[in-house]
């Protein structure tokens, strides 16, 4: 599928992983779309190499199926997101203007079953003593937001819960990821998840 919407330019393309992290050092687009499998190099892999040797660009992954074994590996990778190879062309253009600016590309039900899923024999086991040093930054309140974040809500979710404007719950999100330096969403919901601050099925 070819992308072609107003204000999104596609600057390359390549035809398996190895030529995608070329293609990406090369002319150091905003955002790269990787296909989970690919020939010669994995998207998993492919992603690994983007993020470290061009950490400006947010790394979108494609999957056939919503609960692929691999998603929740490509995000622990530093991937911004996943969608489904189906995707609709407006549904894929909203999702790269959405990561280019670090905002949530995981639907919340996604992000819900994503982790659920995935966080225990696909990743690293919680560890919680690790907690307390990693969130040391975040106050009260933020680790709380942390939590409910990692859970799938939205920030208008999140203001209805909280009883807060959405003003201000963006201002808490924007102070945990400066404090723990996150990217995005989809990194907030790994460490939350690693550290401990939420497990798998909590509500």
């Amino acid at each position: 599928m070819i992308l072609t919407a107003r204000g999104i330019d596609v600057v390359g393309e390549a035809a398996d992983g190895a030529e995608a992290v070329a293609a990406v050092l090369r002319l150091q687009p905003d955002v790269a779309l990787l296909d989970i499998r690919m020939p010669v190099l994995d998207g998993l892999e492919a992603a690994r190499r983007i993020i470290a040797r061009a950490p400006s660009c947010k790394v979108i992954m494609l999957t056939t199926f919503d609960l692929d074994q691999y998603v929740y590996a490509a995000l622990q990778a530093g991937a911004s997101g996943f969608l489904l190879k189906d995707v609709t062309s407006a549904h894929l253009a909203t999702a790269v203007r959405l990561v280019d600016t670090g905002d949530a590309l995981l639907a919340p039900s996604i992000t819900r079953r994503l982790v659920e899923r995935f966080s225990g024999p696909t990743s690293a086991e919680p560890q919680q003593t690790a907690a307390p040093t990693q969130l040391a930054p975040l106050t009260a309140r933020e680790r709380e937001v942390l939590g409910l974040v990692a859970r799938g809500l939205s920030n208008s979710e999140l203001a209805e819960r909280l009883t807060l404007s959405e003003a201000t719950v963006k201002t808490h999100v924007a102070r945990i990821f400066s404090k723990l330096g996150l990217r995005d969403r989809a990194q907030a919901v790994v460490l939350a998840y690693e550290t401990g601050l939420v497990t798998p099925g909590a509500t």
